[in-house]
């Protein structure tokens, strides 16, 4: 049988198990041209409780009644597609089933000799696309230059953090904890971290702990996320 998370009302503030809908039914028949596709990992992402509310942004909202989706990684479990053979992995964005069928539009082949398959929801995914390509070929870091990470707890902001070191950079991450602060100093070793919620001052702050200035400011921050904070 097929399984499907619905989603089956907009949340107010925190989503509760009653905003959703764990739907039970039989798995698709594919015709030609297309496949059926087993979901192997699904990636849970802050913007998605953006999506569930009924609002315009860059990307529509979830509609109630139908399935979530987000970035996922599955596996070719039967084709009528020339394109795309039993046992191939593909990731892409996808509804939150078990199974289901595509034509393979959207999806690219990902390797799982390679890296492990959960890796390109992650730091072979969007994650790790986002850090290397706006840091490298925006930022453009040199050895010996001073990056500052807002949000450096997060996904991009650890992959960011560690590609500035990789490059030889001072690297000063901001987050907003104790713990996160502590996890960005014993585990990743950034060089400071500054706890942007227990700062008065924090021109202050970040001068103190970039004395030669600041060289590269990294922000990946959006709408749909500052919604999710602000749910939490």
């Amino acid at each position: 049988m097929n399984k499907s998370i619905i989603l089956n009302s907009r949340p107010d503030g925190l989503p509760t198990k009653e905003n959703f809908l764990l739907k039970t039914e039989g798995i698709p028949k594919i015709v030609e041209g297309e496949i059926l596709l087993k979901t192997l990992y699904v990636s849970v992402d802050p913007y998605i409780r953006g999506r569930m509310n009924d609002v315009k942004s860059y990307i529509p909202p979830f509609e109630v009644g139908k399935p979530m989706q987000s970035g996922a990684v599955a596996e070719v479990v039967e084709s009528k597609n020339k394109s795309y053979s039993v046992g191939a992995h593909l990731t892409g964005m996808m509804e939150w089933k078990k199974y289901q069928v595509s034509n393979g539009v959207g999806l690219f082949p990902v390797s799982a000799d390679l890296a492990p398959l959960s890796s390109y929801l992650g730091v072979l995914g969007v994650t790790g696309l986002t850090a290397y390509f706006g840091l490298l070929e925006i930022g453009k870091p040199k050895e010996g230059e001073t990056l500052v990470v807002s949000g450096a707890a997060g996904a991009v902001g650890i992959t960011v953090s560690e590609i500035g070191r990789i490059k030889g950079c001072k690297v000063v991450g901001i987050a907003g904890s104790d713990e996160k602060i502590k996890q960005l100093k014993d585990k990743f070793k950034l060089d400071e971290a500054i706890n942007y919620k227990k700062t008065n001052n924090m021109a202050k702050a970040i001068k103190e702990a970039c004395p030669n200035g600041v060289d590269i400011y990294f922000d990946k921050f959006n709408n749909l996320t500052q919604e999710a904070d602000n749910d939490k």
